[in-house]
């Protein structure tokens, strides 16, 4: 019927995927400088989007049709292009799909589980994605969010000390001489400064308490007036101040002098049961800052017996309501969300090079893969966001 919404308008049938896929495939081209490794960097993506399970260079190369996998190594080895070049127009891809002023930026890290000692970085640490300490290879990664979907845009590989120590060891991984050690945080630091200098439009900042203990991080996103919320752990060293200034205090023990009154219950978006809710309170931080901006310690405690809480340091506009301090600390899901749909359906844990090189290109087309995917839903959203709802009664239907 002319006027109607059908079916396929708004299950995405309809969606231009194939010319979406055709425009991204172009743009990865840019990176890579030779026709083979261009039509190569194709069917990976092709590959990684696929529904075979191992996304190895045996099966992606079955799955293009050729009979050995040599073009899929040599794409992520020995082929001479420039991964970082990729990330870029990967991060800019994502910024076209899904900017907007009220976006967030994600930090976090995540683990992939290896075996052997020669894949670069690989080392006995603690995974949070194991939850044990693994041979594994550790990740941090940067994410933007928006109302209208998540994508990751940047990633850098840690290399634990006992690495940078070894350089005889990294030129065997092909880890370039000037990589040198480099704390969790120091790399987050770099990858935020890198997004912010990009333009990324960013209304917050957010992190684990890995993140938000490192003061230097906090100092340089206060230093350009850049909002954030980030986690801290309940015994984090803090000073009272005010008239008790020099007095050392934690989250845990402000937290603990909270009236009743003080908490107020607010959902932190939206999970699978429905609005996840929790309790919150804030406390002003005595602390003055350029341009107005407040500091807070942001509490969420749980709604049940275990009153367990987390502790957030948010530095914020004036006026920044405690509604919106829960809803921009409740959106830190969504990079575990990238991170278990890249894993899930992508293959970003499915790496078999074992150079500095191999990883950062790996990660970096399914970090396209990804972001090709979440276009594709963000344009949906803005399809179904524009059609009006029809469905509303015109007069009162008689009981």
């Amino acid at each position: 019927m002319e006027g109607t919404m059908s079916v396929a308008s708004w299950s995405g049938s309809l969606l231009a995927w194939e010319q979406e896929l055709t425009a991204l495939k172009a743009r990865v081209g840019r990176v890579l400088p030779r026709r083979e490794l261009r039509e190569t960097g194709a069917d990976f993506l092709d590959g990684l989007l696929s529904g075979i399970e191992r996304k190895t260079g045996w099966l992606m190369a079955e799955q293009s049709g050729a009979e050995r996998p040599y073009r899929m190594q040599s794409l992520l080895g020995r082929s001479r292009w420039d991964a970082d070049r990729l990330r870029d127009e990967v991060r800019d891809y994502v910024v076209e799909a899904l900017g907007d002023e009220d976006g967030v930026l994600i930090i976090d890290e995540t683990g992939f589980v290896k075996k052997g000692d020669r894949s670069a970085g690989v080392a006995r640490q603690y995974s949070g994605t194991a939850g044990r300490i693994e041979n594994s290879q550790i990740g941090v990664f940067l994410a933007y969010a928006s109302r209208y979907g998540q994508a990751l845009v940047d990633r850098r590989l840690y290399l634990p000390e006992s690495w940078t120590k070894d350089r005889t060891r990294c030129a065997r991984a092909s880890i370039p001489e000037t990589v040198e050690f480099a704390t969790k945080p120091k790399m987050a630091r770099a990858m935020v400064e890198a997004a912010l200098d990009a333009g990324v439009p960013c209304a917050y900042v957010l992190g684990d308490a890995v993140y938000g203990a490192d003061s230097s991080l906090r100092r340089m996103l206060e230093a350009r007036e850049q909002p954030y919320v980030l986690a801290v752990r309940g015994a984090h060293f803090m000073r009272r101040g005010g008239d008790r200034l020099f007095e050392e205090t934690s989250p845990e023990e402000l937290a603990g002098e909270f009236e009743p009154d003080d908490w107020v219950c607010h959902a932190a978006g939206e999970g699978a049961k429905g609005p996840r809710l929790y309790d919150w309170a804030r406390i002003r931080r005595p602390w003055t800052s350029k341009g107005g901006f407040e500091h807070w310690l942001l509490v969420r405690r749980k709604r049940s017996t275990s009153e367990e809480k987390v502790y957030y340091l948010v530095f914020a506009r004036p006026g920044s309501s405690l509604a919106e301090l829960a809803a921009v600390a409740g959106l830190r899901w969504a990079i575990e969300e990238c991170f278990e749909r890249a894993k899930d359906d992508l293959g970003l844990d499915h790496c078999e090079a074992r150079s500095w090189h191999g990883w950062n290109r790996h990660m970096s087309l399914c970090m396209a893969a990804l972001a090709f995917l979440s276009k594709l839903s963000a344009d949906l959203r803005r399809s179904a966001w524009s059609k009006p709802n029809e469905m509303s009664p015109k007069e009162p239907i008689a009981a």
